[in-house]
């Protein structure tokens, strides 16, 4: 379990814009909500209503979806297949 004095959370809106701004990562306060709804998001707390993210929790939601480094989309696509065989 996480730190729970970690530091100020993130409403969702203020999530979608770092996510943006620190990793370059698109995703709207709309996408965070359904995520939120159809599982798939980053973690997150609440506070009454209000959703509430860590930073380290979204950092580690984009790490988790991040590709590894590669130099082609063919590379790309035998790591995929290298992948799905395990």
């Amino acid at each position: 379990m996480k730190n729970t004095l970690e530091g100020r959370r993130l409403r969702r809106a203020e999530a979608a814009k770092y996510l943006f701004d620190t990793w370059g990562i698109s995703r709207t306060p709309k996408t965070l909500a359904k995520l939120a709804v159809t599982g798939g998001g980053p973690p997150y707390q609440k506070d009454g209503r209000f959703p509430l993210y860590l930073k380290s929790d979204l950092d580690d939601w984009v790490i988790s979806r991040l590709s590894p480094s590669v130099t082609s989309t063919a590379e790309l696509s035998a790591l995929k297949k290298g992948m799905s065989h395990d």
